[in-house]
């Protein structure tokens, strides 16, 4: 089992939630943090002691790696809000600009050509680092594609700083999934929803590591 830098899911959504089962179902602990802290206590309680429940701020102090599975339209108030210790850390952006068109569907909340990775990092905290991943596939994949047979499904990520690359690709690989970069935030367009490379866009499906290859 690899030893991961210690990570924070915070929001215990149904995306929070995929992604922290998915590391626990690998064996790898992780820290869990929500606005509701006996939402969080209550998850842990069930993880056969592989997830700690913290209050955000403590998860986040404690983490090397911060995962806000949260609305997009809440990244700015988050980074706010914890701006000072959010220094140092790497942040995954799973976040996609969207909400219900009223007709059961999606509808995009920002313009045709903006990502919700490059809007994110334009506020991103002096000193933190921002990696696009987890946000390439619904949270239904996310929790039943992970540890695909007899391959791996890819998860899509998208960074600026290659020092942070090794650790991404650790988190997702220890959530069951191949890493695949696609280039630098200016990419997250193509692995957010609508997206080219996204599930709920032209993919249309989770694909493995040759079809992922070859759509880049």
């Amino acid at each position: 089992m690899k030893t991961l830098k210690k990570v924070a899911v915070i929001g215990l959504g149904n995306i929070g939630k995929a992604i922290a089962g998915d590391l626990i179902n690998n064996n790898h602990e992780v820290i869990v943090a929500s606005r509701n802290n006996e939402e969080s206590a209550d998850f842990a309680q069930q993880s056969n002691g592989f997830a700690q429940s913290m209050d955000i701020d403590q998860a986040i102090n404690t983490a090397d790696i911060i995962i806000p599975a949260i609305w997009f339209g809440a990244f700015k108030e988050f980074f706010n809000d914890h701006e000072e210790i959010l220094k140092g850390k790497t942040i995954i952006d799973v976040s996609n600009p969207i909400a219900p068109d009223g007709n059961g569907g999606f509808k995009k909340i920002i313009g045709e050509k903006e990502s919700a990775g490059e809007l994110n990092r334009a506020v991103l905290p002096q000193g933190a680092k921002l990696v696009k991943a987890f946000g390439t596939l619904g949270a239904g994949s996310l929790a039943g594609a992970s540890n695909n047979i007899p391959e791996k499904a890819v998860l899509f990520y998208a960074s600026d700083d290659t020092s942070i690359d090794k650790d991404v690709e650790d988190v997702i690989k220890s959530a069951g999934f191949n890493p695949l970069k696609v280039g630098g935030i200016d990419q997250s367009i193509r692995i957010e929803v609508f997206g080219d490379l996204h599930e709920f866009g032209a993919l249309g499906k989770t694909v493995n590591l040759s079809e992922a290859q070859s759509k880049l």
